[in-house]
């Protein structure tokens, strides 16, 4: 019981999230004019990027096997969140990662960068608000209820966009959903940043690939066989933007009796945060003791949570095939490209299927549920296959999904129609207008 009042609050569009999805889902349709709330449950946006420690922008490049460097076939949103970190010096330049690239951020720049955002566009803000239900009438959503520390809050819109990530607002409607490959989903990992690192000779030993060479590898498996306890043997290290410092995407969170974990389980959620922990400690020690150039680092911090790679998928009037990834397949209303891998996590090694000098698109069906009325969806909780997933979660797409579907939202809300007579086509002209350059 509750026994406070709840407060009610009156939007055009209501967001739950502030990932990289919900971000530019809310600024978009600020910026044509609607009244925008969004809710999140920590105290900054950035989402799995910020929160989950990613600390990279991925999606942005083409992977080839030719010589040259990096040529940037996304557009978008993007390019303005880009733009601005750099201005903040929280961008570095572009950094091999196997045949492709990738950007490593500074978290805490994305934080302040997601700030002046929503507060240049206008948008209502809640920080530490967690949605505990869904304001149904039929089968149309109505709004959202929030908890906080205030009390509860009731948001009415006419269009709510389900940015979490884990598709809770879909979950909590009772609409369908599927997690992964029948029920499996993708390792999380704990990522961390590593102090104290002579990265001048880290890079002179190992190589400026962020996809560590076999040396590496060999040195775990030396290791595990020393009485480590170094469950991937396969792992991702970045310099970032700060001296003496690496970003590390080195561990494999499993339940501590072997099994999988499934993140939107309370008790594997849970458990990850542990093992997460107690992983990262393993995998510093053997920085330290193998490793050219880390024999005096220590951890700087993790990520506030576990990251999480897969959860649910809504079902929607469109799915994004296993197929669609490597036939670099298009759309007449593809609302978004992505040149990304298929970066799969699972098992002691990630696999990875390169797309090379070619992107696909994603449908705007992917971000309209199957079932009722008045919902979206923006990010990685998407309607896609679990390969497909595995390529389409990343950061730069996840931007251009919000971008995308903020403008969905706001041209639902401000012309009285239902999110299903929107033509994806429609929604591409709106972006290409907006710099994605789509055609």
């Amino acid at each position: 019981m509750d026994s406070r009042p709840a407060q009610t609050l009156s939007a055009d569009v209501f967001i739950a999230g502030g990932g990289a999805a919900g971000l530019a889902a809310a600024v978009t349709a600020a910026r044509r004019g609607c009244r925008v709330v969004l809710a999140e449950r920590y105290g900054f946006c950035g989402g799995g990027a910020v929160a989950g420690l990613s600390g990279t922008v991925c999606g942005l490049y083409e992977a080839t096997e030719s010589g040259g460097g990096p040529t940037q076939v996304v557009h978008g949103f993007v390019d303005e969140f880009i733009r601005r970190m750099r201005e903040r010096n929280g961008l570095g330049d572009p950094l091999r990662y196997g045949k492709t690239w990738t950007l490593v951020h500074d978290p805490l720049v994305w934080r302040e960068v997601g700030d002046a955002f929503l507060r240049d566009a206008g948008v209502t803000v809640i920080y530490h608000a967690t949605v505990t239900e869904v304001l149904m009438e039929g089968d149309a959503v109505r709004g959202a209820q929030l908890y906080t520390k205030e009390g509860k809050v009731r948001v009415l819109a006419p269009v709510t966009i389900d940015a979490s990530g884990d598709a809770d607002l879909v979950a909590m409607a009772g609409w369908q959903t599927s997690m992964g490959d029948h029920g499996r989903v993708q390792n999380p990992t704990m990522i961390f940043r590593l102090g104290g690192v002579d990265v001048e000779r880290f890079l002179a030993t190992y190589g400026t690939d962020t996809i560590m060479p076999p040396e590496v590898s060999a040195k775990i498996a030396e290791a595990n066989g020393n009485g480590y306890l170094l469950p991937r043997g396969k792992i991702w290290l970045f310099p970032t933007t700060r001296p003496g410092e690496l970003l590390c995407n080195c561990t494999r969170v499993t339940g501590a009796d072997g099994r999988e974990l499934n993140p939107v389980m309370h008790r594997d959620f849970t458990e990850a945060e542990f093992e997460g922990r107690a992983q990262v400690r393993e995998y510093a020690r053997f920085f330290r003791d193998f490793l050219a150039g880390c024999e005096r680092s220590w951890v700087i911090d993790t990520g506030v949570q576990v990251g999480v790679r897969q959860t649910r998928q809504v079902a929607g009037t469109k799915t994004l095939r296993n197929a669609d990834i490597l036939a670099g397949a298009k759309f007449a209303d593809g609302i978004a490209r992505s040149p990304w891998p298929i970066e799969l996590h699972s098992g002691s090694r990630p696999r990875v299927e390169w797309l090379l000098n070619d992107y696909y698109e994603v449908p705007f069906g992917c971000f309209v549920p199957a079932a009722g009325e008045n919902l979206l969806v923006a990010g990685r909780c998407l309607s896609a296959e679990h390969e497909a997933v595995a390529s389409a979660r990343v950061t730069a797409q996840c931007f251009s999904y919000g971008h995308a579907i903020g403008h969905a939202a706001a041209l639902a809300s401000q012309e009285h129609i239902s999110v299903r007579r929107i033509a994806g086509e429609d929604i591409r002209l709106l972006l290409n207008r907006d710099g994605a350059q789509l055609d």
